[in-house]
């Protein structure tokens, strides 16, 4: 037996040991892994996009200082979820872990912040791609097309044919999506770093380095009102922290896609953190690079949301060139929201197999020929075009994404906090933080509570109010329908019925 072959017969054996038969197919590599995961951050799309909730709150200093400290946040979450992640390696990693390393129904309440964070964020990055790289970037600053006519029903039609070619891309097979996230992942490093040369390069304004340790609050009018003005500091530095929570999220995608990735134990908790680190790397000193060539920084911030597109136009470069970087921060968003197509769809699709959704059944399919989640990934597209309708403004989708997503990151880890060393987690897999676990598990779970929260202030009020209203509901659906039906995760007995039945489902499969 060749040394790739043992590698896929010991994956299998892993996910039969914790239930499951290998129904996914298994063509992703390491580096595929990790793609999926950078793709997802992708520092070309919420970098930019989200840049002003840094910048127009506590200024140039804040945008530097709040990357970083959101970036360190970040790879605690990452460390915690990898070495979890080594000891269980499933598809819809985080509810399998929230379910088995504390219980049914906080890894139900995981599965759903999960699923509704992961339909925003395909939902965000496509608002994103059509009103900020597409319309504003492309379009408007690059080519100079008046889109000032432009409306809901232009959105609403880019979006859809948008979600039905990524779902199609995803149906198709994962061999062909993470051919397309590969090359996404050399995309974003090549594209940043041109990014980074042109703007230095063409900077209207000598550098003055001191903006990076300059800090304003620029909440109000002076910020373009993206912010209520606020007199405090600290406040605003608090509030800038969104720029970071909805950026560096995503990498759970690594998790999601473990039964489709090759010595997943090794290759997804590696694929999570790095993602992680490059993109905190690349994306500092692409910040540096933007506030450091900026004419004005108060007229940068007067700008509002507007702030990086000021900062984009006065660039001296040509204007080829200007539209040929505009439409690649096109196509690496476009490839950043696919990516989250196939991780929300994954989730969607292990959430289901555990008959954790209506239509379970249905959505646990996976085609015999393509031996891909076919129903998840058209149901994910769909529940995605129809949140635009609900929120059609890329703020309220990405708030909520953050939001989401940051509660479901760190709720497994503070399961695994308790049940380490327990029956729950007696053996920890390759990836093993040692000594340093629990202090990490403390610091990434306060850390990503910390960054959920400040999507909750104004003007951000309806997806607090969301929260809330999810965080009450859930209990009360948990405990008048759910408990008695809901059987999550495999354990014990069920786990040898389920090996029972492997060999035969997995017959149905082609290699």
């Amino acid at each position: 037996m060749s040394k790739d072959n043992k590698v896929l017969d010991h994956d299998k054996q892993v996910l039969h040991k914790l239930g499951y038969a290998q129904q996914l197919a298994r063509r992703m590599s390491g580096f595929s892994n990790f793609a999926i995961s950078f793709s997802i951050i992708c520092v070309l799309a919420g970098g930019i996009s989200s840049f002003p909730a840094a910048f127009n709150s506590a200024g140039a200093g804040g945008v530097i200082w709040i990357w970083l400290l959101g970036g360190v946040i970040a790879m605690t979450v990452a460390f915690g979820m990898g070495q979890i992640a080594s000891s269980f390696p499933t598809a819809g990693g985080l509810y399998h872990w929230s379910s088995h390393l504390g219980n049914k129904f906080w890894g139900w309440a995981t599965a759903w912040l999960n699923l509704v964070g992961l339909i925003c964020v395909v939902s965000s990055v496509d608002v994103l791609l059509y009103s900020v790289f597409f319309r504003d970037i492309f379009l408007a600053t690059a080519l100079k097309v008046d889109v000032s006519g432009f409306g809901f029903w232009h959105q609403f039609i880019f979006l859809a044919i948008i979600l039905t070619s990524q779902s199609l891309l995803n149906h198709y097979g994962i061999e062909l999506t993470t051919k397309l996230t590969d090359f996404s992942g050399y995309f974003i490093f090549v594209l940043t770093t041109i990014l980074i040369i042109v703007l230095f390069a063409f900077s209207p304004v000598a550098l003055d380095w001191s903006r990076l340790f300059h800090f304003e609050n620029y909440t109000g009018a002076v910020g373009g009102n993206v912010f209520p003005e606020h007199p405090s500091m600290a406040f605003a530095f608090l509030l800038g922290l969104s720029f970071a929570c909805y950026t560096l999220t995503g990498y759970d995608a690594s998790a999601h896609t473990s039964e489709e990735t090759q010595d997943a134990q090794v290759n997804v908790p590696k694929g999570m953190w790095q993602a992680v680190f490059w993109s905190v790397v690349f994306g500092l000193v692409l910040e540096m690079a933007v506030v450091l060539t900026m004419p004005s920084l108060d007229e940068a911030a007067a700008a509002g949301w507007g702030a990086w597109y000021y900062m984009y136009a006065s660039s001296t470069m040509p204007s080829w060139l200007s539209i040929v970087i505009a439409f690649g921060l096109v196509v690496s968003n476009y490839l950043c929201a696919l990516a989250g197509l196939t991780s929300c769809s994954r989730m969607m699709f292990a959430f289901a197999r555990d008959g954790g959704l209506p239509a379970s059944k249905t959505l646990a399919h996976v085609s015999t020929v393509y031996r891909t989640p076919t129903y998840s990934i058209w149901v994910s597209a769909a529940l995605a075009l129809l949140s635009t309708v609900y929120a059609p403004y890329y703020l309220v989708l990405a708030v909520a994404c953050a939001v989401f997503m940051y509660f479901s990151m760190t709720m497994p880890i503070a399961a695994g906090f308790f049940a380490e060393g327990t029956a729950k987690w007696p053996e920890k897999g390759p990836f093993n933080l040692g000594g340093f676990s629990k202090i990490n598990a403390v610091v990434a779970v306060v850390g990503g509570i910390v960054l959920a929260i400040t999507g909750f202030f104004p003007p951000n009020e309806k997806v607090f109010y969301l929260t809330v209203a999810i965080f009450i509901l859930m209990p009360i659906l948990w405990f008048a329908f759910v408990r008695n039906t809901f059987e999550g995760v495999p354990e014990g007995d069920r786990i040898k019925e389920n090996q029972a039945k492997i060999a035969e489902i997995e017959a149905q499969y082609k290699d």
